[in-house]
């Protein structure tokens, strides 16, 4: 059970970062063909996929509260160190899919799924160096039926591999300010702020909502497509993982390095590597 909170913990991360996949971590740690068949078969084996989910959920959640404090400060002062302990999580990962398509040999229905998804990463991340409009938070009803709409995107995008979720937060400029949102609605529950309280649940329940559907959605078209066109997946999947890297560069905009900063990141890539390959025993 700790195994898959700290699972978990490490998808939650990367759904707060632009740039990085939580489907990716997931798939660096071997458990998206579970997360996939769980939440597509949630009631049909209920007390075993929730066994399975619940521990994932709490780690998730822990590392979107706790860690929504840490990670901005992080990215700001140590963009490089950071960005490549996260790549080393997505790179850690690469081996297992590998496998999965090894002796398939080289196909042109391979190869064509590979480069698309390639290319949509890196064109999020480039689309995403520049936050679109400002977000309505307003407490309407065309603000809540956006927010909803907003967390379905967020979530279909979050359980696909190699696609951010908060990238597309990002593109669509609601990513800084659901984060203020969360840190604002923490806050206020510390200080037992009843209107900052209501205020995040006006912003975050019509969003969550949304994310919750998004979730279920996706996770039964991902599933079909596994079950028919399995290697095209996998390629897919791959393009996805091996530009992640790229759009963690992109999304970071990390500008000057030092010789010290250059070690370190080396260090920390090392880190999330191994962790990756650890937690996908």
């Amino acid at each position: 059970m700790i195994k898959n909170i700290l699972k978990g913990m490490v998808i939650g991360v990367a759904n707060i970062i632009p740039g990085v996949s939580g489907g990716t971590m997931a798939v660096s740690m071997g458990i998206y063909d579970k997360l996939i068949h769980c939440l597509t078969h949630l009631f049909k084996e209920l007390k075993e996929n929730l066994k399975f989910l619940i521990p994932i959920f709490i780690g998730a959640g822990i590392a979107l509260v706790g860690l929504t404090f840490i990670i901005e400060p992080a990215f700001e002062y140590f963009p490089l160190q950071t960005s490549c302990l996260f790549i080393g999580l997505i790179v850690g990962g690469l081996p297992s899919i590998c496998q999965k398509v090894k002796g398939k040999g080289m196909k042109m229905s391979y190869v064509i799924p590979f480069v698309i998804f390639f290319a949509l990463v890196v064109g999020m991340a480039l689309m995403g160096a520049e936050e679109g409009r400002t977000a309505d938070l307003s407490l309407s009803v065309w603000s809540v039926i956006k927010l909803f709409g907003v967390g379905v995107i967020a979530a279909a995008t979050m359980i696909i591999p190699g696609v951010s979720g908060s990238m597309m937060l990002l593109v669509l400029g609601y990513y800084n300010p659901i984060i203020s949102t969360i840190k604002d609605f923490i806050t206020a529950l510390v200080s037992f702020d009843v209107q900052g309280i209501l205020q995040g649940c006006g912003v975050l329940v019509p969003a969550g909502l949304g994310m919750v559907f998004g979730v279920f959605a996706i996770a039964k078209v991902i599933e079909i497509l596994f079950a028919k066109f399995p290697t095209q997946s996998y390629w897919a999947i791959i393009g996805l993982i091996v530009a992640s890297p790229i759009a963690v560069i992109l999304s970071v905009g990390i500008t000057s390095v030092g010789i010290f900063s250059i070690l370190v990141s080396i260090i920390t890539f090392i880190v999330g590597f191994i962790v990756a390959m650890k937690l996908g025993e």
